[in-house]
């Protein structure tokens, strides 16, 4: 099957939820699916090796910053993202529009793209439609992304439809530049809907990407301040547009909440930072709710993080020598709470997709919660 392509295997008869897979040269990814963020090539403070026990199936890499360090030059030399960082499996790169997006103050947007000034040495740089697409395929990932302008949020509409238009324009410069060469045969191209929290904006840039026609579809733009209820009426506009056989991705979307709601409305592929850049700030997810290692409640208490959970952190070490470590502030623990924090998110989509196959997905969703905010409720009382 062609690389990033989907297929439906089972679909919810209670909601928009489905099971799926998508195809790549690398290897077959199994969705619902979390993706851990390698920004620069690395999840970080996580070890390939330790990455792989988690039963991650993909992880994404980001254009922008492997572009300014090491550059693409010496990652093409390596032969490609997956031999350069040894992951050796399916891969997916952020276009870098985002981070254009949040270097507001050191970027000037035209038609033509984006100039802007790196954040490590204020050199200047432009980032093209085209640039943003021979740069992902020199870094060599599977899934690579179109280009776009990633609309700040809160946006009035006029900005909004300019935004959406403008990503549309460079949405078809960059399928144009995708398939000049093969590299379709090794890689895929996602095109990326945006129109902040407008529906009828969301609709038309869904429609006019599917005309353009890419391989998957990501919803950008979300998660980035809007309330969760706009973000789910989004999401309801324009899911049932997208063809059933195109994969779905909610980018930059990552909180244990959210993953279900996006679920349960059609949603295939996640990703998101928040596991490891909480994990480094002592924050941790647990089936019983989000705890902050770093408080004295845990000081002497010598159970795992998470009794249900299997990982190398919680079958190995207690709370109270992770509570240790962080008032400490021995980095070990950098590492620890950001590979469980990965391993819950991994196995919580393994849990959504076990629940698909079983035909109980609303009733998982509700079980999960139950027991994820009970500690809330305790509190409470």
């Amino acid at each position: 099957m062609e690389c990033g392509s989907y297929q439906l295997i089972k679909k919810s008869s209670e909601c928009g939820a489905r099971l799926g897979k998508v195809y790549t040269t690398r290897g077959i990814i199994d969705t619902p699916v979390f993706m851990p963020v390698g920004t620069q090539g690395t999840v970080k403070g996580v070890a390939i090796e330790f990455l792989r026990g988690s039963g991650a199936q993909i992880i994404l890499a980001n254009s922008y910053h492997l572009y300014l360090r090491p550059g693409t030059e010496v990652i093409k030399k390596a032969g490609g993202i997956q031999k350069f960082n040894s992951w050796n499996s399916p891969m997916l790169t952020d276009s870098g529009g985002f981070q254009v997006f949040s270097l507001r103050n050191i970027r000037k947007i035209n038609e033509d793209g984006v100039e802007f000034q790196s954040h490590i040495d204020g050199s200047k740089h432009f980032f093209s439609p085209e640039k943003s697409v021979q740069v992902q395929k020199d870094i060599g990932a599977d899934i690579t992304m179109c280009f776009d302008e990633c609309t700040p949020y809160p946006a009035d509409y006029g900005y909004a439809k300019s935004s959406m238009e403008l990503s549309l324009k460079w949405a078809e410069r960059c399928k144009k530049e995708f398939y000049k060469d093969d590299s379709y045969k090794t890689q895929s191209l996602f095109g990326i809907i945006q129109g902040s929290v407008y529906n009828d904006l969301r609709v038309r840039s869904t429609m006019e990407m599917l005309n353009i026609g890419f391989t998957g579809y990501a919803m950008g733009g979300l998660s980035i301040g809007e309330p969760k209820k706009d973000m789910h009426s989004v999401l309801e506009s324009i899911l049932p547009v997208i063809p059933e056989n195109k994969a779905r991705y909610l980018m930059g979307v990552g909180m244990p909440e959210d993953l279900w709601e996006g679920v349960e409305r059609g949603i295939d592929m996640f990703d998101c930072v928040i596991p490891t850049r909480n994990g480094r700030n002592g924050q941790v997810f647990t089936s019983l709710g989000k705890i902050n290692i770093r408080n004295a409640e845990f000081k002497e208490d010598f159970s795992p993080l998470d009794p249900d959970c299997g990982c190398p952190v919680c079958t190995g070490y207690s709370k109270a020598y992770l509570n240790h470590l962080v008032r400490a502030r021995e980095t070990l623990y950098l590492s620890l709470l950001s590979l469980h924090n990965i391993y819950f998110m991994i196995n919580l989509t393994l849990k959504m997709r076990k629940s698909l196959e079983n035909s109980t997905f609303i009733k998982s969703k509700k079980e999960f919660f139950e027991k994820y905010y009970s500690r809330d409720r305790l509190s409470e009382d």
